[in-house]
């Protein structure tokens, strides 16, 4: 049984601004710093075999935090970057909604397929990061691995893995800055949830919906 520590990076200023931020390059705040170093202490007595990390400095630095109790490498796979939201990276959602529309309500309907101008649909981030993580599950058998990964591929990877449509990732899973999800693999295909979006090392109650870019929460 292969068991794999899915993690997001901690909060960065664009997260705390409830802004686009899938291709932007942008470093951990000290608020998220401190979340991942709580997250660390909480595992630096696992046995951890491996780090894998998104390329993008936030889930780089995350991903070093991480490692340092476990001295550890940082292994980088391109398949877990986050989603790119092309022309609408480091803009807000109303900020979006004013210039583009068409777009965002066409996206709203079905953010699974729809990409905006430049950036990515929802499939082809699964199509990228779903083969990744088979690949990391295969290469550790009956070993403990961790991946840092970002907010909206972690809910596609998660949303493949339960089976369910994944036209409503946005809507049905949430995944809060250096949140803890633990995945166990029979093997490469089969798994099994054991955590979720888990953040008890940082804060006592998982957040409220206050902040989300789904018009589904009203």
């Amino acid at each position: 049984m292969t068991r794999l520590l899915l993690v997001r990076h901690g909060e960065t200023q664009l997260t705390a601004e409830d802004r686009f931020s899938g291709a932007v390059g942008v470093d951990l705040s000290d608020a998220g710093r401190r979340q991942v170093e709580q997250l660390a202490a909480r595992l630096a007595g696992q046995t951890i075999c491996a780090v894998y990390a998104s390329p993008l400095s936030r889930t780089l630095e995350t991903a070093r935090i991480l490692a340092a109790p476990h001295d550890l490498p940082i292994v980088e796979r391109d398949g877990l970057r986050e989603i790119s939201h092309g022309r609408w990276e480091g803009l807000t959602r109303k900020e979006v909604e004013t210039r583009f529309g068409d777009e965002y309500t066409a996206w709203e309907a079905d953010p699974f397929t729809f990409a905006p101008e430049g950036g990515e649909s929802g499939l082809a981030v699964l199509a990228r990061a779903l083969p990744v993580i088979r690949a990391i599950v295969a290469a550790h058998p009956g070993e403990t691995v961790l991946a840092v990964s970002h907010k909206a591929t972690l809910r596609l990877v998660l949303s493949s893995l339960l089976g369910f449509d994944p036209r409503g990732y946005r809507d049905r899973l949430d995944q809060a800055p250096a949140c803890l999800n633990v995945v166990e693999f029979k093997d490469p295909v089969r798994a099994r949830l054991m955590l979720l979006n888990d953040v008890s090392h940082y804060q006592e109650h998982p957040r409220r919906p206050t902040q989300n870019l789904s018009k589904w929460w009203g």
